[in-house]
């Protein structure tokens, strides 16, 4: 009898653990084919947006009027983007892409810059046809090259979750065809001679040229550990570890590590080559009671920029998170404000040490400036802006464009009912180039429960 009990019971195990198994299964299959879905949907995407692009770049082409042709360019940018987006839904993050998403990027900054000036006063010059052409033919290349993948994903049945396995386990180098057809696309890419697409286009491609703009002389690794212990001052023996990033470049830099374990203090710092300037710093530490006033750690925050070699600054803003005051500066030459050159200070309020500093912005748009005196009058500029804004200040700054242009502007900060907005105003051209909306104040709830 008891016998019998315990082979029902364990029979019943038996099935509701396959029962569980099968569930599971299921389960798992189920995540599988929608991401298998996803992936071929992306694909598909992709390989039809190339067919769409490279016929808009044709289409462009064999435009003669200014009124189709920058619409044509505005529609050529966003497959651009569109493309642009289904690449980075390919399992593709470890399998080298990134010169065909450069040649997606480079298109699309060709056609946004040439779609948003008036085609009218400033047409498109002969270059920048040429251009056109070679963007187009190489277009043609890609598209090629994606349908053939196509071909072979559709006539042999392939799956992407092979892919992605593949890549996951380092063996993207086995025969895998997906994989090859990528690589024969970013193959045909990287044969693209850069200087073929022609002056015009190789000035137009933003360059991250890292902080090749500073001067002095390049510090050595101890030279970097001096500069941040000047920084992190901590108390007793502590650890240090230095990294060289960027080894055999003059625009590399130093992260230092400083470590009190005793004392459970850290901090981390980031260091120019060049000069030893400090590109982010962190000091990792408990902030008690605060004792300053948010002005004396502003004055805290000053002196250390002028002590470290960062000359003709303002404070821009500044607030208070805890026992934290965070403090945002910009470049003043002769009263106009250089937004690009900003620097971010936090200072703790218990005894005024720097624990933050971010001046990477700084460091990489630092430049000797030959300020241009400004077309427009104030108000000839004021007439630009929205009449029902109630203009508080003005001053004249520069800013970067969506162009990654420096523009001399006219700034005016203004309030419009309960909003409070900050309006940059072309200083040449009178081109509303940015509105800011600025942050009203969070609001506190009490006893919503």
């Amino acid at each position: 009898m008891i016998r019998g009990i315990l082979i029902g019971v364990l029979a019943l195990g038996i099935a509701g653990t396959a029962y569980w198994g099968y569930q599971e299964h299921q389960e798992k299959n189920a995540v599988l084919i929608n991401a298998e879905n996803n992936y071929q949907r992306a694909f598909h995407n992709l390989a039809y947006r190339m067919d769409l692009l490279h016929e808009k770049i044709g289409a462009t082409l064999a435009m003669n009027s200014k009124e189709s042709l920058s619409p044509s360019l505005v529609e050529v940018w966003r497959l651009t983007s569109q493309a642009h987006g289904d690449v980075g839904q390919l399992p593709l993050t470890l399998l080298p892409f990134n010169k065909t998403e450069e040649f997606l990027a480079n298109i699309g900054n060709f056609s946004y810059r040439t779609a948003v000036r008036d085609l009218s006063k400033d047409p498109l010059t002969d270059k920048e046809y040429q251009t056109l052409q070679t963007l187009y033919k190489r277009s043609g290349d890609i598209q090629n090259e994606l349908r053939n993948v196509q071909h072979l994903i559709l006539k042999n049945n392939l799956r992407w979750m092979d892919v992605e396995m593949a890549l996951a386990s380092g063996k993207e180098n086995t025969d895998n065809t997906i994989i090859d057809g990528f690589k024969t696309v970013e193959k045909t890419v990287t044969s693209y001679d850069e200087t073929d697409l022609g002056p015009t286009f190789t000035n137009l491609q933003t360059k991250d040229e890292n902080f090749n703009k500073i001067k002095g002389k390049t510090i050595s690794r101890q030279e970097a550990i001096n500069i941040a212990k000047k920084y992190i001052k901590f108390n007793g023996n502590a650890n240090v570890k230095v990294t060289d990033n960027g080894k055999g470049s003059d625009f590399g830099f130093y992260s230092v590590v400083i470590e009190n374990k005793k004392a459970n203090q850290e901090a981390s710092m980031d260091i120019t080559k060049k000069a030893g300037h400090p590109i982010w710093f962190i000091n990792n530490r408990d902030i008690n009671k605060q004792v300053l006033s948010l002005n004396d750690a502003n004055n805290k925050a000053s002196t250390f920029l002028r002590e470290t070699g960062f000359k003709n600054l303002e404070l821009f803003e500044s607030t208070q998170y805890d026992h934290v005051g965070v403090f945002n500066f910009v470049t003043n030459i002769n009263g106009v404000r250089i937004y690009p050159e900003s620097v971010k200070v936090k200072v703790a309020l218990d005894n005024g040490d720097i624990i933050g500093v971010s001046a990477e912005e700084y460091l990489k748009s630092y430049q000797t400036r030959t300020i241009e005196k400004p077309t427009l009058t104030l108000e000839q500029a004021r007439a630009k802006v929205n009449p029902k804004l109630k203009v508080m200040e003005h001053r004249q700054a520069m800013i970067v464009n969506d162009l990654n242009q420096d523009v001399l502007c006219y700034e005016f900060l203004g309030t419009m009912g309960d909003d409070t907005y900050r309006i940059f105003i072309n200083a040449k051209t009178g081109v509303e180039e940015e509105v800011d909306k600025l942050k009203n104040a969070e609001a506190t709830y009490k006893d919503v429960l």
